[in-house]
């Protein structure tokens, strides 16, 4: 985490050196949307089975690549250029106001009843490992390429739970709101050099809730904190113009 940590510091370091030397910069920008499933650990899990929770999954984000990093070298301070070139990709959202996804999971009585609508935010993101494809410039040499991804996210969620109009004993009406990081794995998978699309998954933590209360103490599989997903996504990449 604390590498995680330095990394996105050097990030941040890195943009505002580039746009010192200038009002504007351009970076690549990657807008992305598809379906995403959600399986959360605890009482909803025992209550739905496995059957997920459903979301539309959606992104808008500037990327610092290689390809940015090489091009903007000479506006790096000399002292940062050997850590700049430890950076794989960086994931930056134009605004915390934009969610990356949003739940739309009605009760349904033969699913037990149990819904939730909500939304996530993740303003930053990093790329920690990535395999095949290198930047967008050598699409046309790697097709495809792994990405281990790591987030930092916002989510709040009503978890509301209704069989035939009787609220369900062991899952009252919760507004959920913690603060909580992700761990990602995806394949992105080139259809042209602007428009791609990504399959994956992974797993969120976030600071433990109870249900039916904002703060109390329980045994921790008692709360939510944990969720599963798996997504498929479709992109579209195109060059953006920021003023820092």
């Amino acid at each position: 985490m604390i590498i995680v940590l330095r990394r996105v510091a050097l990030a941040v370091i890195l943009l505002l050196s580039a746009s010192a030397f200038g009002a504007k910069v351009t970076v690549p920008a990657d807008f992305g949307i598809g379906p995403e499933a959600f399986w959360f650990y605890g009482p909803l899990l025992e209550n739905r089975g496995a059957v997920p929770h459903f979301a539309l999954s959606f992104n808008l984000h500037a990327i610092i690549d290689k390809d940015w990093i090489n091009e903007n070298r000479d506006r790096i301070p000399s002292k940062y250029r050997g850590q700049a070139d430890r950076i794989t990709e960086l994931k930056i959202g134009p605004s915390i106001f934009i969610p990356s996804t949003v739940y739309i999971s009605p009760s349904i009585d033969a699913l037990n009843g149990v819904g939730l609508f909500g939304l996530t935010w993740k303003p930053l993101g990093l790329t920690l490992v990535s395999t095949g494809q290198k930047s967008e410039r050598s699409w046309n040499q790697s097709r495809g390429r792994f990405n281990l991804d790591a987030n930092l996210l916002l989510t709040y969620l009503y978890i509301y739970s209704n069989v035939r109009g009787i609220e369900l004993a062991g899952i009252p009406s919760t507004h959920f709101l913690r603060p909580g990081v992700e761990l990602q794995t995806s394949l992105m998978l080139n259809v042209s050099r602007k428009v791609l699309v990504s399959i994956g998954g992974g797993s969120q933590v976030y600071v433990p809730q109870c249900l039916g209360n904002f703060l109390c103490v329980q045994p921790i599989e008692r709360t939510v904190w944990l969720s599963f997903f798996a997504f498929l996504k479709f992109h579209i990449r195109f060059p953006y113009e920021v003023d820092l």
